[in-house]
């Protein structure tokens, strides 16, 4: 018996068929708009349809950014988005990434035609952007003699730096002869040796932007040796242009800011590096002159001649210090000898003698120190203090015997 499968199987099944068709999850189907609803939660509910069928599609809400017009029944719309099946009622539908009007869709086919094109050929790669000048002060642009985007240009041109000078060359921005006339406005400004080249026009539909979608203009825009800023449309509006060119603006006065300077804050940028500069040399200044001053007090203290007199100061302070430990040694023995002289006087025997004493000798000088020195009769001599007596020993008595 053959395999018996469930419903959800088999659309599970026919899904992951529709998921791996390459075709299927990139492509453009051209219809009518039938059953529009807006939901609540933000997503698009409707059926495109033409004279040989329908088809279910839906918008979500996240993809609703790009949608640059109201649904209506009726309308004629190129959808791009991916077909695959809703597995719970077994359908299939597209599930819409972009909606665009159908006059517009076919330019927007030829647009990212154009686009891969032009990439394959490298005028997208970033290894050939042209760096903007800061300071540009001749500056080009290529863009219609009237309309907001030249006054919008001269307006913040003035504003920022009325010292600018700007070259405009008129051209036309919208019709069958303005991509050749915005080609030559690029070629004869670059001929100028301007500073930068501004290429652009105000916003308006994929059909007004067109010449700006040519492939004339962007190999012009390629090819240009001075740096050229597109400033084409709107925020949101993106051309070829765009991609092409050194930088992208996303409006004409967006483009001015980038190219024009603000002399004012430059102006202001210029005083305060002046006085940081300013600042800086004081500093530099003031600290050159204390190393100065600290290898003059080095020079001055490491030279011969305050080496000398740095010496002859340790001499003097050495020789005052030998004359003071010199004085102080001198007194010290002077009181010495001053307590020596008051003992030694005290010990002298003429000072016993001024006292009423008398040294008394024998006749060959001897020192009579006892009486067991003499006997009766023997000659001594007594030394007073005003002469000498010669006498004669009468009697002996000594202190144990009474003699």
């Amino acid at each position: 018996m053959a395999s018996i499968y469930t419903v959800g199987q088999v659309n599970n099944y026919i899904k992951r068929m529709f998921n791996q068709d390459f075709a299927l999850n990139n492509i453009y189907i051209k219809g009518e708009v039938s059953n529009c609803k807006y939901h609540t939660s933000g997503h698009i509910y409707f059926t495109l349809k033409d004279r040989t069928g329908v088809i279910s599609a839906i918008m979500f809400a996240g993809n609703r950014s790009g949608l640059k017009f109201k649904m209506e029944e009726g309308q004629k719309v190129v959808v791009l988005g991916s077909v695959s099946v809703y597995e719970r009622d077994g359908k299939y539908q597209i599930y819409a990434k972009e909606i665009i009007l159908e006059g517009a869709g076919l330019l927007y086919q030829r647009f990212e035609q154009l686009k891969v094109e032009l990439e394959e050929m490298g005028l997208f790669d970033p290894m050939y952007k042209k760096p903007i000048p800061r300071y540009a002060t001749r500056i080009g642009i290529c863009t219609a003699q009237t309309g907001a985007a030249i006054q919008d240009i001269i307006n913040i041109t003035t504003r920022r730096n009325p010292y600018v000078q700007l070259y405009l060359y008129p051209c036309l921005v919208q019709g069958a002869d303005a991509a050749k006339d915005i080609v030559n406005g690029i070629r004869c400004l670059d001929s100028m040796n301007l500073d930068t080249i501004i290429v652009g026009r105000g916003g308006g539909s994929i059909e007004d932007l067109w010449a700006f979608n040519e492939k004339i203009v962007a190999e012009a825009i390629f090819n240009c040796n001075t740096p050229i800023i597109s400033a084409v449309g709107h925020e949101t509006d993106t051309t070829i242009a765009d991609y092409v060119s050194d930088r992208r603006a996303p409006t004409p006065s967006a483009a001015a800011e980038l190219a024009v300077f603000d002399y004012m804050e430059f102006e202001n940028k210029l005083q305060n590096y002046r006085k940081m500069l300013t600042t800086y040399e004081e500093h530099f200044i003031e600290k050159y002159k204390l190393l100065t001053k600290n290898l003059e007090n080095s020079i001055q203290m490491y030279s011969p001649k305050n080496m000398l007199l740095t010496r002859k100061q340790y001499i003097s302070d050495l020789q005052m210090h030998l004359t003071d430990c010199f004085h102080t040694i001198l007194d010290s023995r002077k009181h010495m000898l001053q307590i020596y002289a008051v003992r030694l006087n005290g010990l002298s025997p003429l000072n016993k003698i001024s006292k009423g004493f008398a040294y008394v000798e024998n006749d060959s000088g001897e020192s009579i120190k006892t009486v067991e020195q003499l006997k009766k009769g023997d000659n001594i001599n007594l030394t007073i203090s005003d002469g000498k007596i010669k006498a004669s020993v009468l009697e002996v008595q000594g202190e144990n015997n009474g003699e």
